[in-house]
């Protein structure tokens, strides 16, 4: 199904004649309108819960509510990032902000590369008008440390949008099959551990949906990241929206044929979250619904985040993407009901059964 991206954005504004801004565009176009879901699973699906037919609680005080870097939510979700950079989102960040802000959970942008880069930033975009009291966190691409990108670019970021936190996304695969990419990854650990000891909030690091294995996750946390996104296979495959912007046939079939790659992310939670227990991780990529949010906070994740579904929601109507997020967290509270868990320290307890029986 294809939804009206042209007619959905204000016709009025013409977005600038800029490669990065373009490339935003696309991006947020494509997700939109094409089938760039990843063949494979997420690994929710491989683990079950097991049912508890007298759980001695009350459904009607099942808590929900946590905190994520000294601060409170309602519940245990994260609006991941998506779109930044651009006019054309605009609207889409100001819908996913009001549910955020609704719902009292945390909120990931996009991008921030092309507003700090153009020195372009307008209080129209910015979220902190819709979303004053929930927790919010600045992102931009870890590659841009190798392209000029400073500890003052970093700064900027936080300030723009008052963060709690700054996301620094890992893409290798992405940018080596992005037409314009910029793929020097060499020694960008060095320089993420300089940005971990200079700012003064927390930084999170993520992948884009290909996943963070326990052994780059070791590194991570000996250079003084705060938080993993694990991001794993299972959600948006970007392979595939490179592949909608790629014009060289063979790239279009190279991007195609990457377009399952990556470590699941109920993999990537397992495993870093056995060697590293203590650690706050993020659960993202492929996740669906409430069942896959529990069992994120079972698989040792502090918050579970969800991004496509909730970009399509939001292009429709902020009704439907209010009505999405009350479903989630509706499920949620059903899991830890049928499993006897009151609030979110007894899910994160709750043993999972792998592999399914049935």
């Amino acid at each position: 199904m294809k939804f009206g991206y042209t007619q959905f954005m204000v016709e009025s504004i013409k977005p600038p004649e800029d490669q990065n801004r373009t490339r935003k565009d696309d991006h947020i176009r494509i997700n939109i309108e094409e089938d760039v879901q990843s063949h494979s699973e997420g690994g929710f699906d491989l683990y079950y819960f097991e049912h508890n037919a007298m759980p001695e609680i009350d459904f009607k005080e099942v808590d929900t509510s946590t905190s994520i870097f000294q601060k409170s939510i309602r519940a245990p979700l994260l609006i991941s990032s998506m779109t930044g950079g651009t006019k054309k989102g605009i609207e889409i960040n100001r819908r996913l902000a009001c549910a955020a802000e609704n719902f009292g959970i945390a909120m990931g942008v996009g991008s921030q590369r092309v507003d700090i880069e153009a020195g372009f930033f307008s209080e129209e975009s910015n979220i902190r008008n819709f979303a004053p009291n929930i927790p919010v966190f600045a992102n931009i691409g870890a590659i841009q440390l190798n392209y000029g990108m400073t500890i003052s670019n970093c700064r900027k970021a936080i300030d723009l949008i008052r963060a709690d936190a700054l996301i620094l996304h890992l893409n290798p695969l992405q940018e080596v099959l992005q037409p314009e990419g910029q793929t020097n990854f060499a020694g960008l650990l060095k320089k993420i551990k300089n940005i971990c000891k200079e700012l003064q909030i927390p930084v999170i690091v993520k992948e884009v949906g290909w996943g963070i294995s326990s052994t780059l996750a070791g590194k991570l946390i000996d250079a003084g990241v705060s938080c993993i996104d694990v991001a794993g296979a299972g959600g948006t495959s970007w392979a595939l929206v490179e592949k909608f912007r790629n014009q060289d046939p063979i790239r279009v079939k190279m991007s195609d044929n990457f377009k399952d790659w990556g470590i699941p992310t109920a993999f990537c939670l397992e495993e870093i979250h056995t060697k590293y227990p203590h650690f706050p991780l993020i659960s993202s990529g492929g996740l669906r619904n409430g069942i896959d949010a529990a069992k994120s906070i079972a698989l040792g994740a502090v918050m579970a985040g969800f991004a496509g579904p909730l970009l399509r929601a939001a292009v429709v109507s902020q009704e439907k993407l209010n009505l999405l997020l009350a479903r989630i967290i509706d499920e949620l509270k059903v899991v830890m009901f049928v499993t006897g868990a009151k609030d979110i320290p007894k899910l994160s307890k709750v043993p999972l059964r792998y592999p399914r029986y049935f």
